[in-house]
């Protein structure tokens, strides 16, 4: 009866495409909640400590992650269209030892109405200097100015957005609550983005 096929009489049910009542229903992202069509579903998963580094999912594709190879210690930025929610660029800013000019010119240029990703990894800030940190405030971020050495922060802010990003987490790092030799804990955030950021 099922010659040739990949599933058999006792496997039917195993090769249904119905979702059983006990498996809840997939969400972009692998969130806990669905977006309205009115929004752009997100996770960001900041850097652990100096080894595993962070990961970012925007509408169900992974846009910055280890498997992709591109991320890297520093700060880790995508900018989205705020309005198709296409990817339109990614960086890595080495934020320990790196040139924070390159970080600057990269946050100058974003246009209005573009979305702005940040996971943190290792150190987001020796290199931060107070242009940098009012560039991250303009995109809507209330945390930029208190970063400091090895701290966690993931962020998400858009380019013309009038009041503080309702999406920001910050740790500090401090010895005594650190769940890793020198590093906070793992910071997550998923939500859900307006797709007209006003």
């Amino acid at each position: 009866m099922f010659e040739g096929g990949l599933c058999g009489a006792v496997q039917l049910t195993v090769c249904s495409s119905f979702p059983s009542e006990t498996q809840p229903l997939r969400t972009k992202c692998g969130n806990q909640k669905s977006c309205p069509e009115s929004s752009f579903a997100f996770k960001v998963i900041s850097g652990a400590a100096n080894v595993v580094g962070p990961s970012m999912c925007f509408e169900n594709t992974i846009i910055m992650s280890g498997v992709k190879n591109n991320i890297g210690r520093g700060l880790n930025i995508a900018l989205v269209n705020g309005t198709n929610g296409q990817l339109m660029k990614t960086g890595v800013f080495d934020m320990y030892s790196g040139d924070i000019k390159l970080l600057l010119d990269f946050l100058k240029a974003i246009q209005s109405g573009t979305i702005v990703i940040v996971a943190s990894y290792d150190d987001p800030a020796t290199k931060l200097n107070d242009e940098a940190r009012k560039l991250f405030t303009s995109l809507g971020s209330s945390h930029a100015s208190k970063l400091a050495f090895r701290d966690n922060w993931n962020f998400v802010g858009a380019k013309g957005l009038k009041n503080e990003s309702p999406f920001e987490q910050h740790l500090k790092n401090e010895a005594a609550k650190n769940k890793y030799d020198g590093w906070p804990e793992v910071l997550e955030m998923e939500g859900c983005i307006p797709k007209k950021m006003d």
